[in-house]
């Protein structure tokens, strides 16, 4: 078991240089002033929390520390230093926070020199995440990045001398015409840059992105499923040939201790506190967000009320459901004896035969109680998933 398996807080820091076209997160490309009215309302966020860090609907609240804290976005590097240090001040001030919690920072390369990685790391930072997507000019202008190859580079250089445990960074595939042997030149270039860990993410047209709304005029498409499938592949068994082997269907590390801390606890129904617009959070059953836009996020705290949007209570069945979902979507699968409710064993005997059917396939393995996807089940995870009947379990609250 991880020493890291409390609690994680996740702040959403909404702010980039540049929008990019793909992107479908809350971000806005404010000056200072809306960094400034951020700051002092990411503030009034924490003072309306209550001492242990969770909200009055909460109905128990975890009673353990905060163990990981994660700095997204938008580009969290953006903020000056002294900013991102007044806002862990508040936070270990008002919050019950691990002493040795990991910290993780989200950056743009180019805003990776030497002496702010430096400065990064000596504020505690242990994680940093370069938002690379790509080692090829083309793609980079296509994704509508601001950073070239060689500014990439530099950034990774600057985080690896800078002595973070771990340095993680973002690639984009599936981009339209790109083909097997671009890709991989894409996967060569990052494991010779030297991280210990890569992201690697199918790109999805959203709606109401500037790519959305291309495709809509048919100006470009997406990639089509078999393609996308053949890259999938790919990137999983290169990477792993590489010394980077998958843990999840977009993640990949150099070793267990380079596996993302915070993360796991979204796939693993872990509590987690999300601060700043958009934010989403989880504990005890129960899901809930903040609103997207800034200016909605800041109204209630102008009015003393936490920036709450809306609540989802999730009964047996729907946690029962995520937890397949999201444990087929790893590597380590499903332990059938540790499901919601210990609905598990039954949950295991009345599918006995549909399990059997998915090890025939080829698209999973079983140990003992535990089932685990293999690769090519991994690909088509949801389905997965969703080929197993759940039965009789009651949508109530748990």
């Amino acid at each position: 078991m991880s020493d890291f398996d409390g609690p994680g807080l996740y702040i959403h820091v909404p702010f980039c240089t540049h929008i990019c076209p793909y992107c479908d997160f809350s971000v806005l490309t404010g000056d200072r002033s809306w960094q400034t009215r951020y700051l002092q309302h990411l503030s009034l966020e924490i003072e309306l929390l209550t001492e242990s860090g969770w909200p009055e609907l909460v109905r128990e609240p975890p009673s353990e520390a905060f163990d990981t804290i994660y700095f997204g976005g938008g580009t969290p590097s953006m903020l000056p230093p002294g900013n991102l240090e007044s806002i862990l001040e508040a936070v270990r001030a008002k919050m019950h926070v691990r002493e040795n919690a990991w910290l993780f920072l989200e950056a743009n390369p180019e805003d990776v020199t030497l002496k702010a990685a430096t400065t990064w790391r000596q504020m505690g930072f242990r994680t940093i995440s370069l938002g690379v997507q790509s080692f090829a000019e083309d793609n980079l202008a296509f994704l509508g990045r601001q950073h070239s190859p060689r500014a990439a580079r530099r950034g990774l250089d600057n985080a690896l001398a800078a002595g973070f445990d771990t340095v993680a960074m973002d690639l984009i595939y599936g981009i339209p015409d790109q083909s097997p042997r671009a890709w991989q030149s894409d996967l060569d270039e990052a494991l010779a840059a030297g991280p210990h860990h890569l992201s690697c993410y199918q790109l999805t047209v959203h709606p109401r992105t500037p790519f959305g709304f291309r495709q809509l005029r048919g100006e470009m498409m997406e990639m089509d499923n078999d393609d996308q499938a053949e890259l999938f592949m790919l990137t999983h068994r290169h990477l792993a040939a590489g010394g980077m082997p998958g843990y999840e269907v977009s993640n990949f590390a150099a070793g267990p201790q380079h596996r993302s801390l915070h993360n796991q606890k979204y796939w693993s129904h872990s509590p987690y506190l999300g601060l700043g617009p958009s934010a989403h959070s989880f504990a005890r059953g129960r899901r809930w967000w903040n609103p997207r836009k800034i200016k909605a996020w800041m109204a209630p705290l102008d009015a003393g009320r936490p920036p709450l949007e809306s609540v989802e209570e999730l009964g047996l069945e729907s946690l029962v459901l995520e937890s397949l979902m999201l444990g087929l979507r790893t590597y380590d699968g499903v332990d059938f004896d540790n499901l919601p409710g210990g609905l598990g064993p039954a949950l295991w005997r009345d599918n006995r035969a549909t399990i059997d059917e998915l090890v025939k396939r080829g698209l999973a393995t079983v140990d003992r109680s535990r089932l685990r996807p293999t690769l090519a089940g991994l690909a088509i995870a949801d389905t997965v998933a969703r080929s197993l009947d759940l039965g009789g379990l009651r949508n109530e609250p748990t």
